[in-house]
């Protein structure tokens, strides 16, 4: 049984430590507003480009970008995995990996001659993939502390030169998506080749675009844009999707600890009542020895 001291030192401990993670609730806290508007902010622009895109692959042009080249043969896969860069997230990480694990699986059964190339961003994800047996074509650590633009673009001038070069058949992006404070989902997305999205005949929201310059020349700026955008996109929802992550598990962590506190607290009130009662009986027991005596 534990003594007062003991008992005294964990509710000590146990204070300190709901402290530390109230406080990192609240730095999250800090962290998700700005994350969420960064995302807020990207999303609109990104559905444009995807409405315009969706208008000029639909068309019935005989020019076919390359981006949009489906490979009868598919031997080399690149998947984009994207983590955090720290821990003290709840299941955040472990849900990714968990996709990721999956998806490697359902790959290889499909293309059983393919290799795959991972591009981990994130610690964690750096972490994983360099415990397992997958080819890693460039880590992207710490992208989180200061997440730029620039990273977006180094990964999609990666993927793309070689996917344009032939080393790559079939690119991937894994990682959180940010759909609210309470939820966030990992979603599997491709990137390339690029999907077209056919406009509904009919669809009142459609629009007839009247193409200046050439409908390749457009094709041929909007979609490395496009590429970088889906990347930098898939970055913003991660970030945020993990600063809300991080919020509810540090808000879990405060409130267990002080449900704990208040526990340990009736112990040791229960602990130090019995000490006072055992020494007013032996005090007792003591006088009543020595009036007998």
């Amino acid at each position: 049984m534990a003594t007062l001291r003991e008992t005294r030192d964990r509710i000590t401990s146990v204070k300190n430590t709901s402290k530390i993670t109230q406080a990192m609730s609240m730095v999250a806290t800090a962290k998700l507003r700005r994350a969420q508007d960064a995302i807020t902010a990207a999303r609109p622009f990104a559905n444009q480009v995807q409405k315009i895109l969706s208008n000029l692959s639909s068309s019935d042009a005989e020019y076919v970008h390359p981006f949009f080249e489906q490979r009868s043969t598919v031997l080399n896969i690149a998947i984009i995995a994207i983590s955090s860069d720290r821990g003290l997230c709840g299941a955040f990480n472990t849900n990714m990996l968990r996709v990721l694990s999956s998806r490697i699986a359902e790959l290889k059964s499909a293309h059983p001659k393919a290799t795959i190339h991972l591009v981990p961003v994130g610690k964690r994800s750096v972490s994983a993939a360099r415990k397992g047996n997958d080819a890693i074509a460039q880590e992207f650590n710490d992208v989180f502390g200061k997440l730029d633009y620039s990273t977006a673009v180094q990964i999609a001038d990666l993927v793309t030169d070689n996917f344009l070069s032939g080393q790559y058949d079939h690119v991937e992006i894994i990682g959180n998506q940010f759909v609210n404070v309470m939820r966030q989902e990992v979603r599997t997305t491709q990137l390339l080749p690029i999907i077209p999205t056919q406009v509904e005949q009919g669809n009142s929201s459609a629009v007839d675009y009247i193409y200046e310059p050439s409908q390749n020349e457009i094709l041929n700026t909007l979609l490395p844009m496009y590429i970088k955008l889906q990347i930098w996109t898939g970055l913003l929802d991660s970030n945020a999707a993990e600063q809300a992550a991080r919020r509810m598990a540090m808000e879990n962590a405060t409130t267990n600890a002080r449900d704990l506190i208040t526990e340990l607290q009736l112990i040791y009130n229960r602990e130090r009542q019995a000490a006072i009662t055992t020494e007013m009986l032996e005090i007792v027991g003591g006088a009543e020895a020595l009036a007998s005596a």
